[in-house]
C-alpha cells in the first residue's frame, strides 16, 4: 500500500536494516514505527521534540529509552519525509 507515494511495504521491509532501534509491528500500537521493544512511536517523540521538550526531558519522562533511540527516531522521520514525491494541485 502507499501512502503520500511512499511504499510502505518497501519501507517497513528495509527500516529494520538501516534503523535496528525502530521497529512497526501491526500488533502494537496500530503498526505505527516505535522504538524498538517500546509502545513509544517516533510521532510521539517528534511532538515532545517539536513542543520544545529537550533530549533529556524525554529521557527522564521515559527510562526506556537511551538519547540514540531519540536520535534514531529522528533520523528515521527525515528519511520517510524526504520520501514523500509531492505532487503539485493546480
Amino acid at each position: 500500500m502507499s501512502y503520500f507515494g511512499v511504499d510502505a511495504a518497501k519501507t517497513r521491509e528495509s527500516q529494520d536494516m538501516i534503523y535496528p532501534r525502530i521497529s512497526s509491528d501491526a500488533e502494537v500500537m496500530m503498526g505505527k514505527p516505535c522504538i524498538r521493544g517500546t509502545r513509544i512511536t517516533v510521532e510521539l517523540i517528534l511532538r515532545k521534540l517539536g513542543h520544545g521538550s529537550t533530549i533529556e526531558e524525554l529521557l527522564a519522562s521515559y527510562p526506556s529509552i537511551t538519547k540514540d533511540d531519540v536520535l534514531a527516531a529522528h533520523a528515521f522521520a527525515a528519511d520517510y519525509v524526504s520520501s514523500i514525491r509531492a505532487f503539485a494541485i493546480a
